[in-house]
């Protein structure tokens, strides 16, 4: 049975949860690039404890990897997405599992926005490709 997704902060995650390394794992299964996790639980105002990004060449690996994350969270974590965005352009797929969001871009959507600039306080960690 899954977990229905709630928007309320459950246990503490950290690098080494579960969830965490499922979600990296899901990317580097399809090649996601530049993968960076931004630790965010020192920041009062975040929104999550940690923003996962990755970026992707076309649209089409875009949802690969969406896909990918969502659906091996669901068979090794049991967890649904509390809330998914952009999967009509593709160019930026956020997927919101409430504690942590994860973050597919096209490489030009990611220099425009430029979240790991913005979250700068929180502690940045690359992880390999």
């Amino acid at each position: 049975m899954l977990a229905s997704p709630k928007r309320q902060r459950a246990a503490r995650i950290t690098r080494n949860s579960k969830i965490f390394k499922t979600i990296i794992h899901a990317i580097q299964e399809k090649k996601g690039e530049h993968i960076v996790s931004l630790d965010l639980r020192k920041i009062h105002e975040a929104v999550a404890d940690f923003f996962i990004l990755c970026e992707a060449k076309s649209t089409t690996q875009v949802k690969a990897i969406a896909e990918s994350v969502e659906e091996l969270v669901a068979k090794t974590c049991h967890e649904l997405p509390y809330k998914q965005e952009g999967k009509q352009a593709l160019q930026w797929v956020l997927i919101d599992y409430v504690n942590i969001v994860v973050h597919v871009m096209q490489p030009e959507t990611r220099k425009f926005y430029r979240l790991e600039e913005m979250w700068n306080d929180g502690k940045s960690e690359e992880h390999p490709g």
